[in-house]
């Protein structure tokens, strides 16, 4: 892959991934528990995760969750973006290599462990070892969310594999 192309295509990723929180944090959304959030940008996400190689992929993840935070979050919502991203891209990133599971189980894992990854920084933010219980609520809704941007990515990641056919010389192909 050509360094342009490389350097566009993470761009685009960044700015959609971007677009996706921006466009979710303006989605009322009154049936999903406190702190629960679809999860729009981890489409962007799981697909740079295919797509890409992992470390490419992370930076898509840490420069939306740093813009994010830039423009309408703060310390604390980047602190606890982080540490959901994070360890949500961690876990599947350990997943996707098993080559065991689906996309959208990729995925669907990866909503779980984002809401642990933020338990966590909210616990030792807190000391309260009790708001770990909570993950009975947003462990079940991150897995359902996840799942469904998973099939999202799924659908989208059969798209752009037919799309760099035709951009990327055969010795040179990106997926």
């Amino acid at each position: 892959m050509s360094r342009t192309f490389r350097l566009t295509y993470l761009a685009l990723l960044t700015a959609v991934s971007l677009s996706l929180f921006v466009l979710e944090g303006m989605l009322p959304i009154p049936f999903l528990a406190p702190g629960a959030k679809l999860g729009l940008a981890n489409i962007v996400t799981v697909v740079a995760l295919y797509t890409l190689t992992p470390r490419d992929a992370l930076l898509v993840v840490c420069l939306r969750i740093g813009l994010a935070s830039l423009f309408g979050g703060g310390p604390t919502v980047f602190l606890y973006s982080l540490a959901g991203g994070l360890l949500s891209f961690a876990a599947m990133l350990l997943l996707q290599r098993t080559n065991a599971f689906s996309l959208p189980a990729v995925s669907a894992a990866g909503g779980l462990f984002h809401h642990l990854g933020q338990l966590f920084a909210a616990l030792a933010m807190t000391g309260t070892p009790a708001l770990l219980t909570y993950l009975a609520i947003l462990g079940p809704i991150g897995m359902m969310t996840g799942l469904a941007t998973g099939c999202a990515a799924a659908s989208i990641f059969q798209r752009i594999k037919k799309f760099t056919r035709s951009l990327v010389p055969s010795e040179e192909k990106m997926i």
